[in-house]
């Protein structure tokens, strides 16, 4: 498979422009699969980590936020800096930071080694997310949404397959097997390196002709309700990946403590829920595109209120079919939110990709670290009763301008 999208990004350089290249979302998203597979190994071992180190619940929020906050702190400051002057090579290197954090962590010795080794996976995201993201608008061809979602759905699968890789590899092999996923990062690499030697050739066409105008969704927007819009998404944001925090880190521990499954068992359950949001996240793009982004926003948010208010009383069976509703619809957030964002702001892909990727990161790192706290004050049940409540604030989607309708009017 790497060959193929190794080729497919090399192919792409003699498309015409103007079409949706498609070999190069092929390999951003692969390589997004392949980053966040990377990603999804650290609280996928959690399990394992907290019996060899004798951690507590608010140890393993600590790593969770060492990480988010190393990604999130930093993507809006590559984004903002990429937006003047694009680094089609900084990919590679962002993924290099991440093979280099997989080797630490596979030898830690102790606690404080595992701070390092997740800082410096959080730092190869920072690179990746900001620089990956503008790689799919301009690959896009006009269709934005499709081609966030298929970043994104690249994304979801390695967060899926992380839980699913650790069960069988790391759990039965111990802490040092880690060391094998370096393997992956490589692979990442190679293909990042085609991906940005099409990026720079694109860089240096769009300097050698001038870029015709064109017109952008917030032209009838004051500066105001811009400012306020972004400020909306942002509240959404943060409530996606606060409820998100508490399935990607405390999930296994939640079916473990409640229902008696073996470790191996709850990381087989926490795939399953990873799986259903990457299947979630490739349909909130295209119908975003068709259909309008704020619908998608308003279902994906609000939507999911009666599953999570029901997860915290359900059964194992049905916490698992709740935990894939939610996964499915949830998921299907952020590529719409991402699009709407860059609409908002034309001109400042880098800027807002790594302003909206680096808050997720830091909601998901300080919602660990909190709900850890709590966690450990109270029980992992409670946890999952507060969070509950967290998508009523998708009621807030109400405030946002409808871009599609102020396109219309303005084209009229």
């Amino acid at each position: 498979m790497g060959q193929s999208v190794i080729a497919a990004s090399s192919g792409a350089r003699e498309k015409a422009a103007g079409g949706t290249v498609f070999p190069i979302l092929l390999a951003i998203s692969f390589s997004h699969l392949l980053n966040d597979m990377i990603q999804s190994l650290i609280p996928a071992i959690y399990p394992v980590l907290k019996q060899s180190f004798a951690l507590d619940f608010s140890q393993i929020g600590l790593i969770t936020l060492t990480f988010q906050m190393t990604a999130s702190l930093l993507q809006p400051l590559v984004g903002t800096y990429t937006d003047r002057r694009p680094l089609p090579f900084s990919l590679p290197v962002g993924m290099a930071s991440s093979l280099v954090g997989l080797l630490v962590l596979s030898e830690a010795p102790n606690f404080a080694t595992l701070l390092l080794a997740a800082g410096l996976v959080g730092l190869g995201s920072s690179v990746f997310h900001p620089e990956s993201s503008r790689v799919a608008r301009m690959a896009s061809g006009g269709r934005h949404g499709l081609a966030q979602s298929l970043f994104q759905v690249g994304g979801n699968a390695g967060s899926a397959f992380g839980p699913l890789l650790a069960a069988f590899i790391v759990v039965p092999r111990g802490q040092n097997s880690i060391a094998w996923f370096s393997l992956a990062a490589l692979l990442g690499i190679v293909v990042l390196w085609n991906v940005g030697r099409w990026y720079r050739d694109q860089v240096a066409e769009r300097r050698a002709r001038p870029q015709k105008a064109t017109s952008v969704g917030h032209a009838t927007l004051t500066p105001r309700r811009v400012v306020f819009a972004i400020a909306v998404l942002v509240a959404l944001i943060f409530s996606k990946f606060f409820y998100m925090a508490s399935l990607n880190t405390y999930y296994t521990f939640y079916l473990i403590s409640k229902f008696h499954v073996s470790v191996q068992s709850a990381q087989i359950y926490l795939f399953v829920f990873l799986g259903a949001s990457a299947a979630g996240t490739i349909a909130g793009g295209p119908i975003g595109d068709l259909f309008g982004r704020r619908y998608v926003i308003w279902f994906s948010i609000l939507g999911v209120l009666p599953f999570t208010l029901a997860l915290p009383h359900a059964g194992l069976f049905w916490t698992v079919m709740l935990s894939v509703l939610i996964g499915l619809i949830l998921s299907s957030a952020f590529s719409a939110i991402l699009v709407y964002a860059q609409e908002l702001v034309p001109g400042k892909i880098g800027m807002i990709s790594g302003l909206f990727f680096g808050f997720a990161f830091g909601m998901g790192g300080l919602g660990a670290a909190l709900l850890g706290l709590l966690a450990d004050r109270t029980s992992i049940g409670f946890v999952y009763q507060l969070c509950a409540f967290l998508p009523l604030i998708g009621l807030m989607t109400v405030f946002l301008p409808d871009l599609d309708g102020h396109r219309r009017r303005a084209g009229a």
